[in-house]
């Protein structure tokens, strides 16, 4: 049973004309007349008793009136829906977030997206990278900002937006918050407190071997407020992302010799078509000043 057929049944119910019917559905009264016969075949029995001058709905037709002015109902705010989404004045989509980017450098964004796209709802997900890309292809995350040491492969596209460099983070007492910088070099021996989502551990560690600094492990954490107060009460020192390193009590000095950084990117599934309001939202990320490098032209 067709939608189009529902409104022709729907008509002739209020009318009891099939010349009148046509008329309002803009159809000649052949073609209606075929549709509710039509109707009749799949359903099993007439829905409307044809005598001359007085056409009348069958108990068959009282009976499921209902059932098909409520799909009409349904079908026509289905339709209004779609047009808000388009238009942008009732939509959402869901944005993955690596858990180890900070708000400080999106919250500015988020607001003047908003301020623009009134209409948008943006869903956060947080996460680790491996399950954002996961979501991604499975199509449950329509965009994500993060960061991996080795880059992204097909079938993603990475976007960068800034460059954000890793800074030792220590308690105000320490004595590398005397410094401008400090030497990997001199980490060797530091109590260190580990960020167990720190997308970068691997890179960091192996880039304080090679410069001759054996970091000491003390305690481990999935929670960057853990880390951090321990940082503050001086219990030991971690990397940070120089952006996350923003802590009552928490010192954030850069590393140098060498220094350590990583892109934050906007990922998305090469090729996947978008719908209105990621495609809003990748346009403003396009057009938005990030603190730091250049933006890569991104289409879909």
């Amino acid at each position: 049973m067709e939608l189009q057929e529902i409104r022709y049944f729907l008509a002739l119910s209020k009318t009891l004309n099939f010349t009148k019917a046509a008329e309002a559905c803009h159809v000649s009264q052949p073609a209606l007349t075929r549709a509710i016969r039509k109707m009749e075949d799949e359903l099993g029995g007439l829905l409307f008793s044809r005598e001359r001058n007085n056409t009348h709905m069958t108990e068959l037709g009282r009976l499921i009136e209902p059932y098909l002015t409520d799909a009409d109902v349904r079908t026509r705010e289905a339709k209004q829906t779609a047009v808000r989404f388009l238009k942008l004045e009732q939509a959402n989509f869901a944005l993955g977030v690596m858990c180890t980017v900070a708000p400080v450098q999106f919250v500015s964004f988020l607001g003047r997206f908003r301020a623009d796209n009134p209409g948008v709802e943006v869903t956060l997900l947080e996460a680790v990278p491996d399950r954002l890309c996961d979501l991604l292809v499975k199509g449950e995350l329509d965009v994500a900002l993060m960061a991996r040491p080795d880059g992204f492969s097909a079938p993603f596209h990475a976007s960068k937006l800034y460059s954000e460099r890793f800074v030792i983070a220590c308690s105000a007492g320490h004595r590398f918050a005397m410094q401008d910088a400090v030497r990997m070099a001199e980490l060797d021996g530091e109590s260190y407190l580990s960020r167990i989502n720190c997308e970068f551990f691997d890179v960091l560690t192996d880039t304080c071997e090679k410069n001759g600094a054996k970091l000491v492990q003390s305690y481990r954490s999935e929670r960057e407020d853990w880390i951090l107060t321990m940082v503050a009460a001086g219990m030991g020192v971690c990397f940070l992302p120089e952006y996350t390193a923003v802590f009552p009590g928490v010192v954030g000095r850069p590393v140098v010799s060498p220094s350590v950084e990583r892109d934050v990117c906007l990922v998305t599934v090469a090729g996947r078509r978008w719908s209105s309001p990621v495609r809003a939202f990748v346009q403003a990320v396009r057009r938005y000043p990030w603190p730091a490098g250049s933006i890569v032209p991104v289409t879909a």
